[in-house]
């Protein structure tokens, strides 16, 4: 019989099995190179890419991506049309189904808490639509579609209503579309499948702001919201009875005394694994802005740290799921890049790891 020392021995010769995490890249297909949806992996102990592959063919400008709760099946916003994938154990993907979507442009797709419920919403159409999800995923007739309205005092991008994305609530009653075009944050109220707006129905941004994204803090009594064109994050109290929003305060996304071009446009936000740091991407100049959260009671939002981005046009970006890495989507570069999140500080560290890929614009990790 081998003994337990042998057995430790042993062990400590062995070489240590490398951590590794799958990530899926959504794209812009119609003339870029691209051809659809791409998967690929990150070794958490050394911050190094495995090379991407195509898991997806012929699946035009996929700029959304969800994953079911069971990360069985993944979901894409498809520009007109919103389509299913079956998750295989080698990361490869499987057509289930599609459904037209609501409109034109349709940009971002996401699930209610329990995977049956599926939201999208249509950029150029102004509207967001409610889909019935069975259990293999497969997508139903649209169950609910609501037409958007509003504008902003910016011409040229708010003449009308922009939903940007769409989010279900911890408590999964409530669903909230950030509108770029209307300075809005809808509000609606879940149930078999249909979209009852709250009263009001929307809580109003600051003009010219346009709410891109949002996330809810920890506890969920907080949201954040990143504003594209005002280049801001706003931090509201939730009301988990009626999903009401109340602004707390907003905060500049880059120092007041440090200028911005006219075309600068924050994109994505996330909060680390922590919930202690919040993480905002700015395209054109190129920075990501790290917050810390504070404490309830005090002042909601620190600004830390302003640093360049890794690559050019940062639009999507996502943290993995050791909370280690935060893996970014550069569109105008073609190509992913990696920062390191210091465990202690929360602050990001570019890394020299990149990956070409033809317009990359979203990141999604899929833990298995």
């Amino acid at each position: 019989m081998i003994s337990r020392l042998a057995l430790l021995l042993l062990a400590s010769l062995l070489p240590a099995q490398a951590k590794v995490e799958t990530f899926y890249l959504g794209t812009y297909t119609d003339g870029t190179g691209s051809q659809g949806i791409y998967a690929g992996t990150l070794d958490t102990d050394t911050g190094k890419f495995g090379p991407l592959h195509l898991a997806a063919a012929a699946t035009p400008d996929p700029t959304g991506l969800a994953l079911s709760p069971d990360h069985h099946v993944l979901f894409a916003a498809l520009g007109n049309a919103v389509a299913s994938f079956s998750v295989a154990p080698d990361n490869s993907l499987s057509a289930v189904n599609r459904q037209p979507s609501s409109g034109p442009n349709t940009c971002y797709v996401s699930l209610d808490q329990t995977g049956r419920q599926l939201f999208a919403t249509s950029y150029d159409g102004g509207s967001i639509a409610a889909f019935p999800v069975d259990a293999r995923g497969s997508i139903g007739l649209p169950t609910a579609t609501q037409k958007l309205t509003g504008a902003g005092p910016n011409h040229g991008r708010q003449l009308s209503s922009h939903p940007h994305s769409a989010y279900v609530d911890p408590e999964n009653k409530h669903l909230y579309v950030p509108d770029l075009g209307a300075d809005r944050i809808w509000i609606f109220r879940l149930g078999d499948g249909k979209l009852a707006a709250t009263d009001p129905p929307a809580v109003k941004a600051q003009p010219g702001s346009g709410p891109r994204h949002l996330a809810f803090s920890p506890d969920g009594s907080q949201v954040y919201v990143v504003n594209e064109l005002g280049v801001s994050t706003c931090v509201y109290s939730r009301d988990p009875a009626t999903g009401a929003l109340t602004l707390m305060k907003s905060y500049a996304n880059v120092p007041s005394k440090d200028p911005l071009p006219r075309r600068t446009g924050s994109a994505e936000l996330a909060i680390d694994s922590s919930g202690q740091h919040l993480y905002v991407s700015t395209r054109y100049r190129d920075f990501f802005t790290v917050f810390k959260i504070n404490p309830a009671g005090s002042d909601p939002l620190t600004l830390e740290q302003v640093v360049p981005s890794p690559v050019k046009f940062p639009r999507s970006f996502a943290i993995d799921p050791s909370g280690q890495w935060l893996v970014v989507a550069g569109e105008t570069e073609d190509r992913i890049g990696l920062m390191k999140i210091d465990p202690a500080t929360g602050h990001l560290s570019p890394s020299p790891e990149t990956q070409p890929l033809a317009r990359p614009v979203c990141v999604l990790f899929a833990p298995f």
